[in-house]
């Protein structure tokens, strides 16, 4: 059983595992992701912290609450202490909203253009967070609800409060990885009620 399954509730022998069953390099490859985010022999230059708190914060955004569930308990499994754990939920309260946000370059494409605000963390949630975290968000959130207006001045916030370049791509990955996640769960779930 792997994290989709889990997440999901399929269980070995069922008709949604015989669907999942017909795609077996899909279904490794989606594990080993996970495991390549989540649970890498070496954390590297993010945390186990900060990987799942920017999971609990995207899902958050996402608005998937059975995954987001998983992914808090695997943030409080890293040893994060519940000031950290309030902390990410307030975030996620806090920047959680419709989208996507953006605008097209002008063109035909202008037309699906939408504005909405980019979210920072106020300066109480800042502290809570930290530095890195409070920056990581605001990133986070401008990948999932304004992907169409990320500019370089976004990643200079984050090499400025101190992500490496590697760090800032595995929190993209991340975002990537979830995405993908969530529509993939949400999708099964959908296949599991209509059953």
């Amino acid at each position: 059983m792997d994290v989709i399954d889990r997440l999901v509730g399929i269980a070995p022998g069922s008709a949604l595992d015989a669907i999942r069953a017909r795609r077996p390099e899909a279904r490794t490859h989606a594990q080993a992701s996970y495991v390549a985010l989540f649970t890498p022999p070496e954390a590297g230059e993010v945390s186990a912290t900060e990987r799942f708190a920017a999971a609990v914060f995207v899902v958050g955004l996402h608005a998937e609450a059975a995954t987001a569930a998983f992914y808090r308990e695997g943030l409080a499994a890293t040893g994060a202490g519940p000031a950290l754990l309030a902390a990410v939920e307030r975030a996620v309260a806090a920047a959680v909203g419709q989208g996507p946000f953006g605008r097209y370059p002008a063109g035909p494409l202008s037309v699906e253009d939408s504005t909405g605000s980019a979210w920072q963390a106020d300066a109480a949630l800042r502290d809570a967070l930290g530095t890195r975290l409070a920056a990581a968000f605001a990133h986070l959130h401008m990948l999932v609800l304004h992907p169409r207006d990320a500019e370089p001045a976004h990643l200079q916030a984050l090499l400025d409060a101190g992500w490496s370049t590697t760090g800032i791509v595995t929190l993209s990955q991340i975002v990537s990885f979830l995405a993908f996640q969530v529509r993939v769960v949400s999708g099964f779930r959908t296949l599991a009620a209509t059953a």
